[in-house]
């Protein structure tokens, strides 16, 4: 007998999860639960809680519930061999959902039944812990002087209190509350209860197993597991279940939900939909300290913030169909919900996002000071260029990487003269540990919390460089210099863009090097000079002109090449005769490189020609003729400097 009713023995997270999706595509689906708590946790679907007598379960088949799904307890062996009974007696389609069981974790003492570790308990001392329920308790009263060492933990109901004080379980021996619990609530009853022994049962995640196991490492408890009762004949796990049942009851299948939920800088800044979001959720997933929030508790979890393992998380836990990931601050800002919203399975899942306050929004009002015209970068895992960006703008936000990132940044601004600067550092924002601290970076220094930091900057006169800076600007010497001309139309042909990674070849005093390097604030320049006095002049230029993104290679290209980053655009102003070989190593490494090639002398134009040609790349050269006026008598004369040709260089295209 099967038909399109279906009955639901809904004793875990599953099984309440499958009533309500079934339900909510219109299916005539009953569920039944051991009490009402569990009861009034199905939302959408027919649910009861009321007890079966002996023939109970076959009368309710009778009223004409083909199909029975068995979604009790692993542990629940009585129950199930009940509705199997029942089902096999009336004809009634039995399946079985039944939780994968995870293999027993590295520490346990692990026994076939409660009876095996009872027995083992007796030969040890200290007190012990009991999480596995009230039904089976009578079997810890064999362990000696178990009203002094044993503390039950069961559910908060009367008719349960008085049974276990019937056992000689009372007092601070009897804790009755509601599952499951976080890491810090086992953590602070083991504490609380001495508790050298913690037995349990593997209740999965959704039954607060990782988190007995996380709160008994850190006490120093054993655990005691008692393994899984052996399952007669077949299971399906969630995901099979709802296909077969989809497919029976002719259900389309519903996309599932991932919610990405912004909490702002604590729980405090949640908002009501993000609130509203992880309290319907299925499962909540984050970081340890995010799982903690009070909307969250009772939920299974997963402790995980990078994207593909919280796909693959949930690609293996097909019973979650409306998943909450947890962010701080903002989504849109530095989050990882933009990594998990770009690699999501749009055909198996749909994303929304709900905003957070983000660290700027937070610091900025703590200050008194609008953000709306504030350049905001990264440096929490990444590396950032600080100064220069602080260099160029009145308003600069940073993440930092906690402590050592703030002193760090403190200790460039300084170093780079930028000691007239004024910075903002805020630490554990939005906690009771919250301090904002302000002044000048040398004020600053060796002042700054422990924790999350990030960073407020404001520059009362930022630059602004444009190209062809200048030649008389830069510091000097007997090395040779691109003429700010040359430099102007160089740098218009290399296109840099802000993340670009440059190499200056033969970079002579720099000045090429410090134009891409501020071209490039979150790009990279490496100046790769041979003349120990030339890259001396760079490092001087470098901190004139505030360029900490600027790297000087000392030696010769392009064996000075080997282990810098590929590249995007290449100047080459000096090559030793070495250009082949330059540009050979250039594409290599980066096929789509744009390269600059300037030359003064014809034998360097025909080494750039034929390079071109026996090399297939696409050339596009031009001749400058620059006259420079000067000063003779009376009059000014103009006076013509040798001709530049500058050379643009790209792989051609098929």
């Amino acid at each position: 007998m099967t038909g399109k009713k279906v009955l639901i023995f809904a004793g875990t997270t599953e099984g309440r999860m499958l009533a309500d999706r079934l339900a909510d595509s219109g299916a005539d689906v009953m569920a039944r639960t051991s009490t009402e708590y569990g009861r009034s946790l199905i939302r959408k679907a027919k649910a009861s809680s009321e007890r079966l007598g002996d023939d109970g379960i076959i009368k309710l088949i009778r009223s004409g519930y083909g199909t029975v799904v068995d979604a009790t307890h692993p542990y629940a062996v009585n129950i199930t061999r009940k509705i199997k009974d029942a089902c096999d007696s009336e004809g009634a389609e039995y399946i079985r959902l039944l939780r994968p069981e995870g293999a027993d974790p590295d520490g346990c003492l692990t026994f076939p039944d409660i009876d095996s570790a009872v027995s083992f308990l007796n030969g040890t001392e200290g007190n012990i812990l009991v999480t596995t329920g009230s039904k089976e308790l009578e079997k810890y009263t064999r362990i000696d002087g178990y009203a002094d060492r044993v503390t039950a933990r069961v559910l908060s109901l009367p008719d349960v209190a008085a049974k276990c004080a019937e056992l000689g379980f009372r007092g601070k021996n009897l804790i009755c509350m509601q599952g499951p619990y976080s890491e810090e609530l086992n953590l602070a009853l083991l504490r609380q209860t001495g508790a050298s022994y913690i037995v349990t049962k593997d209740s999965g995640p959704e039954g607060g197993f990782e988190e007995k196991l996380e709160a008994a490492g850190a006490a120093g408890a054993k655990v005691i597991l008692i393994g899984r009762p052996p399952e007669e004949g077949e299971s399906m796990d969630y995901g099979e279940v709802l296909e077969l049942l989809e497919g029976r009851l002719g259900i389309g299948r519903i996309k599932r939900r991932i919610t990405a939920v912004g909490m702002g800088m604590s729980h405090m800044q949640m908002t009501k939909e993000a609130s509203e979001a992880v309290r319907t959720a299925d499962v909540v997933i984050g970081a340890k300290r995010m799982l903690e929030i009070p909307e969250a508790a009772g939920k299974p979890k997963y402790r995980e913030y990078e994207a593909d393992k919280i796909l693959d998380y949930l690609r293996s836990r097909t019973e979650y169909r409306n998943t909450v990931v947890l962010f701080s601050g903002d989504v849109g800002f530095f989050s990882g919900a933009k990594a998990l919203r770009e690699k999501v399975d749009r055909d198996e899942f749909d994303i929304r996002m709900i905003p957070g306050i983000s660290s700027p929004v937070h610091l900025c009002s703590r200050l008194g000071i609008p953000w709306n015209d504030i350049r905001m970068i990264s440096a929490h895992g990444r590396e950032a260029n600080i100064v220069g960006h602080a260099c160029r703008n009145g308003k600069v936000f940073a993440l930092l990487e906690g402590k050592e990132g703030a002193e760090r940044m403190l200790a460039q601004l300084t170093e780079y003269g930028m000691d007239h600067t004024e910075v903002a550092i805020g630490s554990n924002l939005g906690s009771a540990d919250e301090t904002v601290l302000r002044g000048h970076p040398s004020e600053l220094t060796g002042h700054i919390p422990e924790g999350l930091s990030c960073a407020l900057i404001l520059n009362p006169s930022p630059e602004h460089h444009g190209t062809g800076i200048p030649d008389s600007e830069f510091v000097r010497g007997e090395a040779p210099m691109t003429k700010s001309e040359v430099r102007a139309i160089a740098m218009s042909k290399l296109r840099i863009q802000e993340d670009s990674v440059v190499y200056d070849i033969g970079a002579g005093t720099g000045s090429v090097s410090i134009e891409c390097a501020l071209a490039a604030p979150d790009g990279a320049v490496y100046a790769v000079e041979r003349d120990d006095a030339a890259a001396d002049l760079i490092e001087k230029n470098k901190k004139a002109f505030r360029t900490p993104n600027l790297e000087i290679i000392r030696g010769y290209a392009p064996d000075a090449l080997d282990g810098l980053p590929a590249p995007t655009h290449a100047f080459i102003g000096g090559t030793s005769g070495r250009l082949r070989e330059i540009l050979t190593s250039i594409f290599e490494r980066s096929p789509h490189a744009r390269v600059c090639v300037t030359a003064i002398t014809l034998e360097t134009v025909s080494e750039m020609t034929e390079c071109a040609r026996s090399m297939d790349l696409e050339d596009d050269t031009v001749c400058i003729n620059v006259s420079r006026s000067r000063l003779i008598g009376g009059y000014h004369m103009m006076t013509a400097n040798n001709p530049i040709y500058i050379s643009i260089m790209t792989r051609r295209r098929a």
